[in-house]
């Protein structure tokens, strides 16, 4: 197969090329603006395949879309370029407007017209998936409830209702055009690559440095944690044997507090980097002593948790990383690569 993946040098969009490349026989097509948080870095050795091609477009640009699309004559789409940080969806929400609800219409157009004029067998063959999150559900209450599939939307940010949006125009092109979509919600996502205003990183960076840990409120928020390797591949399982018009929750069964997540990192960071002149050895109350509670976003969701036995189910997917073991990998991968998160020469957090 020849794939194309919008959002390709972002954080999933990446592992998910890196994924393909390594583990399969297809081609990729990464098509990206290349924003703040993207960076073709994150490709690694994927980027130097001859199965690997970079287009450097805006989603909400169609001609050079339809360009991409004539040269490069995909069979599936993965749809992941989408604005995507909450607190920026609150501070500026036009841009998550545009990329995501608009960009998704224009992508969907393009792609609805160069399925039509498909031979029969490819035109069978052709696949358009939509990666989406989880916050378009809203938040849960009671300890034991899960999003399902068939959870009813209620999206509390710009972000998640831009999203939401998105999604709904999906749907209605495979409804109303007959496109051949799926799509996919997934919980939070952390691992190497990481732009380092997300949670994880952030966090692991101010503490190596000192700064403040800004935890949310009283940090009782419950997410489901996803390693995103683990994500990459439950979508490429998705692309490859979900069954069309369907939607898949991809989860990692891992819920945590926010706070937990954060003093999980000071005791990890206090293992990995004993030397740190703000770890324990070296400072009174090391890491755990720069946490320090803010102001609460903005509606800011309570409780997140997915039910993913579907795709386990019906694909035979289900996560191979607790989270401990990701954890551990992900602050090693930070320790390790100063120069990835140093780019552009000044510190990104």
């Amino acid at each position: 197969m020849k794939i194309l993946v919008t959002g390709g040098a972002g954080f999933i969009g990446s592992a998910l090329i890196r994924h393909i490349i390594a583990h399969t026989e297809d081609s990729v097509v990464n098509v990206d603006k290349l924003t703040y948080a993207g960076n073709l870095d994150s490709l690694g050795e994927a980027s130097s395949s001859p199965r690997y091609a970079f287009a450097h477009v805006d989603i909400c640009d169609g001609s050079a879309l339809k360009r991409v699309f004539d040269i490069h004559e995909p069979d599936a789409v993965m749809h992941l370029a989408a604005e995507s940080h909450v607190d920026r969806s609150i501070d500026g929400p036009a841009a998550f407007i545009e990329t995501n609800i608009v960009g998704t219409y224009i992508l969907l157009e393009t792609c609805r017209f160069y399925w039509q004029d498909l031979d029969a067998e490819r035109k069978g063959f052709f696949r358009f998936h939509h990666i989406s999150t989880d916050e378009v559900y809203g938040d849960l209450e009671g300890p034991g409830a899960l999003f399902t599939e068939t959870t009813p939307y209620a999206p509390s940010s710009p972000y998640s209702a831009s999203k939401a949006s998105s999604d709904h125009l999906v749907r209605a092109w495979h409804r109303t055009y007959g496109l051949p979509t799926l799509v996919s919600n997934c919980s939070n996502n952390y691992g190497p690559y990481h732009f380092p205003e997300k949670l994880i990183p952030h966090m692991i960076l101010n503490a190596l440095h000192g700064k403040p840990l800004p935890v949310y409120g009283n940090g009782q928020q419950v997410r489901d944690w996803l390693y995103v390797e683990d994500h990459a591949r439950a979508l490429y399982r998705v692309v490859t044997a979900g069954e069309v018009g369907e939607t898949y929750n991809i989860g990692g069964h891992n819920e945590k507090r926010n706070l937990e997540v954060v003093e999980t990192l000071c005791e990890l960071l206090e293992e990995m980097a004993p030397e740190n002149p703000h770890s324990r050895a070296n400072r009174e109350g090391g890491f755990r002593s720069l946490i320090t509670f803010v102001k609460d976003r903005p509606g800011h969701d309570l409780r997140y948790a997915i039910d993913a036995s579907k795709i386990e189910r019906t694909l035979g997917w289900k996560p191979e990383e607790s989270f401990e073991s990701g954890l551990r990998k992900t602050v090693a991968w930070y320790l390790e690569n100063e120069s990835w998160w140093r780019k552009k020469g000044s510190d990104p957090f």
